[in-house]
């Protein structure tokens, strides 16, 4: 689907919504017109699913804050419905639900509208998926043939509670079931979202999908639990303590997602910070972030350890809250007493952090990561194996960003150059490992930095040769010179954080041992800042 102009959005979202809203009458109308529609079990499971969106809104037990957002999933009990129910039951019980779904967004009507209609069109072709693949023979027939009340525990267990479920045969009519459900609602909001916001629909559709699909089987699974349970001799009572330890569960995982959320509101806090207080190194530190991650990725780290280096990258300046601003602004050359006072700022940083516990081994690059190999660095003066491995990742991407950035002391140099710096000084400066291991993934991926400043940024496509293996950026520095830096526009580089650094040519620039700045990350002929 292509791009639409934003003018014809509005008529096209409210196509959109028309005909979730017919093809839901059409999936729920047969329910009125089939006298054996089980009606009392109708009218629990939908009571049951806005009851499930409605716990969040309790207090805690002993505390005033209510239970996290996504607690009252009742996705579980609508493919219940599906398990047991007909399949126009069963897009009926997803209405009240979608009704009472958390609406944050303008209009709320239509929000809500759209959810209900958007569900129950999901739950009819998940019932209707599950009645074809042969599911309630699987599962022993539907438990509400004969009288009702059984099923409730009165008289008697259910007609068909007698018959065993077929396990495994029963789970896969049932994951079909739950996939059907998941990618009917994945493609509706796809489509919705390409009405209303101009995305490209297979795209944002394929993205939903990714995310969404497992966490539906897992509600799949839960439901299926119910409707064995419902069907057993325990019945209604034995399927509903199904939902505690589900919920218990989704408690969890939403406060999983809660504290990952504050965690990265506290790193975003403390980078505009540093941003505010110098204006010439916006966006330095999510690219230096970004090159640490690179480092890291190309010495096999994955995971959660790699996530610290990308943190430890992007926090490596928060120490520079404690620095005088017009140190940090002034152009020219720094007097000692002014060197010694920002030489300080990696402890400051470390004292700042000491209390976040998420942050774990990144607070050692923090502290660390202005140390050199062969001991001349601050503020410990640490060599070798004695620095840590995240400050010595950091302090390659710190000097390499710092070397490509335009400061009010110093010009930016063309990436090639940069690298070529950056192996010359190997094993003086850096740690050659890491040297190598940014120019390979510069020279295999390129360099696309995140665009956080207001001018143009360097860009290297990947597999430039003039960073596709180590030793080979020094190779380059002469063509470099000769060629304009490759450059992109702002508005073509992906921008989460703002706008674009200045990634302009070297001027004057010149290899040759200086005196470092150390308002500069870890580069060795003279400072760059960072």
């Amino acid at each position: 689907m292509r791009v639409l102009p934003p003018a014809a959005r509005p008529s096209l979202m409210r196509a959109v919504v028309l005909c979730a809203v017919l093809t839901a009458c059409a999936c729920t109308a047969p329910a009125f017109a089939d006298s054996g529609t089980p009606w009392p079990a109708v009218g629990l499971l939908a009571l049951l699913c806005p009851g499930c969106e409605l716990v969040r809104l309790c207090p805690l037990p002993g505390r005033r804050s209510r239970v996290p957002e996504g607690i009252g999933s009742f996705f579980p009990v609508v493919l219940a419905a599906v398990f047991l129910l007909p399949p126009a039951a069963a897009a009926l019980v997803a209405l009240p639900g979608g009704f009472a779904q958390a609406v944050v967004q303008r209009p709320a009507p239509v929000r809500r509208v759209w959810h209900a209609a958007q569900q129950a069109t999901a739950a009819g072709a998940a019932g209707w998926t599950f009645a074809l693949l042969g599911g309630p023979d699987a599962l022993g027939g539907s438990p509400f043939e004969g009288s009702f009340g059984a099923a409730f525990g009165g008289s008697g267990p259910p007609a068909a509670a007698g018959r065993l479920a077929d396990f495994p045969y029963a789970m896969l009519p049932a994951a079909a079931a739950a996939v059907a459900f998941c990618l009917v609602l994945t493609a509706l909001d796809a489509g919705i979202l390409a009405a209303a916001e101009g995305r490209p629909a297979r795209a944002t559709w394929r993205g939903l999908l990714t995310l969404s699909l497992a966490p539906h089987c897992v509600h799949g699974l839960a439901g299926l639990m119910m409707a064995v349970m419902w069907r057993s001799p325990y019945g209604l009572p034995a399927a509903l303590l199904v939902l505690l330890p589900m919920y218990i569960s989704c408690w969890i995982f939403a406060q999983y997602h809660r504290e990952r959320a504050a965690h990265q509101a506290t790193i975003r806090a403390l980078v505009q910070a540093v941003d505010l207080k110098d204006r010439y190194t916006r966006g330095h530190s999510e690219r230096v972030g970004q090159a640490s991650a690179m480092i890291a990725r190309e010495l096999g780290m994955a995971g959660d350890r790699l996530e610290v280096v990308r943190i430890a990258g992007i926090l490596h300046d928060v120490g520079k809250l404690g620095v005088p601003t017009r140190l940090l602004r002034k152009d020219g050359p720094l007097t000692p007493e002014e060197r010694r006072v920002i030489e300080l700022h990696p402890e400051y940083g470390h004292e700042m952090v000491r209390g976040i516990g998420f942050l774990g081994e990144a607070r050692s690059a923090i502290l660390h990561h202005h140390e050199r190999i062969d001991g001349t660095g601050y503020p410990y003066g640490l060599a070798g194996e004695q620095i840590p491995v995240l400050a010595r990742v950091v302090a390659v991407a710190d000097a390499f960003d710092a070397m490509t950035s335009t400061r009010s002391y110093s010009r930016a140099r063309p990436v090639p150059v940069a690298l070529a710096e950056l192996e010359r000084c190997a094993g003086a400066h850096f740690d050659p490992a890491m040297v190598h291991a940014l120019v390979d993934a510069i020279g295999r991926d390129g360099w696309h930095p995140v665009a956080t400043a207001d001018d143009d940024v360097q860009v290297i496509p990947a597999g430039s040769a003039s960073a596709s293996a180590p030793g080979r950026a020094a190779a380059a520095v002469a063509a470099a010179a000769a060629a304009p830096v490759a450059a992109v526009p702002a508005a073509a580089v992906p921008d989460p954080g703002g706008s674009a650094l200045s990634g302009l040519p070297a001027q004057g620039a010149r290899l040759g041992v200086r005196t470092v700045d150390p308002r500069a990350g870890q580069e060795p002929d003279g400072g760059s800042g960072a």
